[in-house]
C-alpha cells in the first residue's frame, strides 16, 4: 500500500484497481483477519482426537457454504453459485484431506498447525505460477482453509448484514461468498487488505458492478467503523476521512461516472465499425464460462479466448473428457451462432493439475509449461482435445495452441489432434471436420517466426501481456521493475506490426486478446496496424466501440507511421496523447475511465 497525500483531514492510499466506479460511504470493518495458528505436538492418544476436530470442522464449513447457497438461491447473480461450488470441492480436495490427516498422525502436530502446514505448501506451489488469474486461485484455497481453521477453533465468522447506512465493507480479506451476500443498496463498494485483480472476489465484484480497490496489505490497521472513506476502482484510490473539497470533487467525478456508464449502455448492440465503414469484430475473454451471459449482454460477437485451466482447478485429479465436453458444450450453444475461441491448458506443472508429477523448477516461467507440458503429458492433452472436438459439433469453436515458440511445436500438436480426429472418426462421434487451429503469439521467437507459423495455421492470437512481459524481460507482477512493463514500448510495436503483416500476406486471420485490446486508445493504434478482431474482458467491449464509431480507419495510417518514428515509449505516448486530443477534442471521459 502506497500512502499518497497526508494531512490534518485525510489520508490517501493507492492500492488495486479490482472493479471500476466510484462510491463514498462509511467503514464498516468486518472482521477477516487470519487466525493466529499455534503449532504443537501431541500426545499419541490425541491423534484420533485431532483428526476428529479437523473433520468436524470439514462438515461445518461444509455445512456453512451450503447455507449461503440456500439463502441466495433467489439472488440476482445466481449464476456465480459456481464459485461457492468451487469452494466446496476444495473441501474434497485429497491432498488438503488426507495431507492434514497425515500430518496429525504421522507427526502429531495438532489440527490447526497440521492445517497451516497444508495450506502453506498449497500457498508455495501456487506462487511459482506466472499467470496472473491462476497464481489467483490460491487465494481460493486460503479462503476454504480460514474458514476450516475458524471452526477447529470455534470462531465464529461475522457476517455481512444488513446495513443502517451507505458502507464501504473494509477487510482484511473477503471470500466469493462474502461478495455474493452484499446488498448493494446499502453496501455500496469493499476495500481489502489482500487480493489481486484476477481473484474470485474482483471478478465478482466487476460482474456485480461494485467498486472495490484491494492489495492495500494494511488498510484495516488505518481504519475504524465509522470513517468516512471513498474508494476510486479505476484507479485504485483510496481516501480516509476526505475534506469537503475532496468530497466535492469525487461527488461530480462520481456523477460523470454514472452517467457515462450508462451512456455506454446505449452502444451495446451497436455495430462496431468506424466512420468510414471499417468493421470491427469485438469479442470477450472468458475466465469462466458462467461470464458468457455478461459478455453476450455487452455485445461481444464471440469468444476470443476461453481460459480451460477453471476446469482443473480445486479438483483432486483432472477433469474427464465428459466433464470438459459438457462444460465445452454449454458454453458454444450459448454464445451460437458467434464463434468460441478455446484455448488447451496452459499451465505450468504444479501441484493442483494433480496426477501430473514433476520436479520443482528452479524458473517454472520457462520450464515446462503451456503446450510444452500438454505435449509431455499426451493422454492428459488428448483428453482435452477429444473434449473440445466432441463440443466442436454444437457451435462454432475455434482451437487453440499456446506459448507456441517453433513450427516443430505446431506441428506436433497437429499431429496429435490428427490422431484424436482419426479415433473419433472411428468411433463416429461428430465434430467439426472444418474445425479452425491457431496458435498464441506471445514469444519473441514467435514473433520471429511469424511468416512461418503464418503457414501451419488458419489464425493468430496474439497475448499482449506475456509478449511484453517476455520482450521486455519484465515481470509486471514485481513491483521493484513494473514500471518498465510499457505496451507502447517500439520493441512492443514493431513486433505486433510484424505479427499482423506475416498473417495477413499469409491470408489468416490476425487477433489481440490482451489487455491491449481493451484499451481505446491502443485499439485504435491496433487497428491502425490492420488487426480487426479484438477480445477482451466484456466490461470494455462498449467503451472500445464507442471510440471506435467515431473514428476515421484512414487517419490511422499517418497515426501509426508517426507512432512508429519514435523511439521510447515515452514519445510514443505523448504523440498518441496529442493525436487524441486532435481527434477527440470533447472525448477525454472516454480515454479517463
Amino acid at each position: 500500500m502506497t500512502n499518497l497525500a497526508k494531512s490534518k483531514q485525510s489520508l490517501q492510499f493507492k492500492g488495486v484497481a479490482a472493479s471500476p466506479g466510484i462510491a463514498i460511504g462509511e467503514v464498516y470493518l468486518l472482521d477477516r483477519q487470519r487466525v493466529a495458528v499455534v503449532e504443537y505436538e501431541i500426545e499419541a492418544e490425541d491423534i484420533s482426537v485431532e483428526t476428529e476436530r479437523f473433520h468436524a470442522a470439514i462438515e461445518l464449513s461444509r455445512q456453512q457454504l451450503r447455507d449461503i447457497q440456500a439463502q441466495l438461491s433467489h439472488h440476482a447473480q445466481a449464476e456465480h453459485f459456481y464459485i461457492i461450488d468451487t469452494q466446496l470441492m476444495i473441501l474434497d480436495d485429497q491432498m488438503l484431506l488426507s495431507g492434514t490427516t497425515q500430518l496429525i498422525s504421522e507427526q502429531r502436530i495438532n489440527a490447526s498447525g497440521a492445517l497451516k502446514r497444508v495450506l502453506r505448501q498449497f500457498r508455495q506451489s501456487f506462487d511459482c505460477i506466472e499467470d496472473e488469474y491462476l497464481r489467483e486461485r490460491g487465494s481460493d484455497i486460503e479462503l476454504v482453509g480460514e474458514r476450516i481453521l475458524r471452526n477447529i477453533r470455534g470462531k465464529v465468522q461475522q457476517q455481512i448484514t444488513s446495513l443502517e447506512r451507505k458502507s464501504i465493507v473494509v477487510a482484511h480479506d473477503l471470500s466469493p461468498a462474502d461478495t455474493l451476500q452484499m446488498d448493494k443498496k446499502q453496501i455500496v463498494g469493499f476495500v481489502t487488505d489482500l487480493g489481486g485483480r484476477t481473484s474470485h472476489t474482483a471478478i465478482l465484484a466487476r460482474s456485480l458492478g461494485i467498486p472495490a480497490v484491494v492489495g492495500l496489505e494494511n488498510i484495516t490497521d488505518q481504519v475504524t467503523s465509522g470513517t468516512a472513506i471513498i474508494i476510486d476502482g479505476s484507479s485504485g484510490i483510496i481516501i480516509l476521512d476526505p475534506d469537503s473539497d475532496t468530497l466535492q470533487e469525487y461527488l461530480e467525478k462520481k456523477r460523470r461516472y454514472e452517467f457515462y456508464q450508462q451512456h455506454l449502455q446505449t452502444f451495446c448492440e451497436l455495430p462496431a465499425q468506424t466512420i468510414d465503414g471499417v468493421k470491427i469484430n469485438l469479442q470477450a475473454n472468458l475466465e469462466l464460462p458462467d461470464e458468457a451471459e455478461m459478455a453476450l449482454v455487452n455485445g461481444a460477437t464471440g469468444i476470443g479466448l476461453l481460459r480451460t485451466e477453471f476446469m482443473y482447478m480445486s479438483r483432486s485429479e483432472p477433469p474427464s473428457e465428459q466433464d470438459q465436453f459438457e462444460g465445452y458444450r454449454s458454453l458454444v450453444e450459448k454464445i451460437a451462432p458467434h464463434p468460441v475461441t478455446i484455448r488447451t491448458l496452459d499451465v505450468g506443472g504444479d501441484k493442483f493439475v494433480a496426477d501430473i508429477s514433476l520436479l520443482d523448477e528452479a524458473n517454472p516461467a520457462m520450464g515446462l509449461r503451456s503446450i510444452r507440458l500438454s505435449l509431455h503429458e499426451k493422454t492428459l492433452f488428448k483428453i482435452q482435445l477429444r473434449a473440445i472436438l466432441r463440443a466442436s459439433a454444437y457451435g462454432c469453436v475455434r482451437l487453440m495452441f499456446p506459448m507456441i515458440t517453433g513450427v516443430a511445436e505446431v506441428r506436433a500438436c497437429k499431429e496429435m489432434l490428427n490422431q484424436v480426429k482419426d479415433e473419433l472418426r472411428g468411433e463416429d462421434i461428430a465434430f467439426d471436420e472444418q474445425l479452425a487451429v491457431g496458435i498464441m503469439i506471445e514469444t519473441p521467437s514467435a514473433v520471429f517466426l511469424a511468416d512461418l507459423l503464418a503457414r501451419e495455421v488458419d489464425f493468430f492470437s496474439v497475448g499482449t501481456n506475456d509478449l511484453i512481459q517476455y520482450c521486455l524481460a519484465v515481470d509486471r507482477g514485481n513491483e521493484h521493475v513494473a514500471y518498465l512493463y510499457e505496451p507502447f514500448h517500439p520493441t512492443i510495436l514493431r513486433a505486433l506490426k510484424r505479427v499482423v503483416d506475416a498473417a495477413r500476406q499469409a491470408g489468416i486471420k490476425a487477433c489481440i486478446c490482451g489487455e491491449m485490446a481493451s484499451e481505446p486508445m491502443s485499439s485504435l493504434v491496433l487497428l491502425a496496424m490492420g488487426y480487426t478482431e479484438l477480445s477482451m474482458n466484456s466490461c470494455g467491449i462498449s467503451r472500445v466501440k464507442k471510440l471506435l464509431r467515431q473514428w476515421n480507419a484512414a487517419d490511422g495510417n499517418e497515426l501509426l507511421e508517426q507512432l512508429l518514428q519514435r523511439s521510447t515509449a515515452t514519445e510514443v505516448m505523448n504523440y498518441l496523447e496529442s493525436a487524441m486530443r486532435h481527434h477527440f477534442p470533447d472525448a477525454q471521459v472516454d480515454l479517463d475511465f
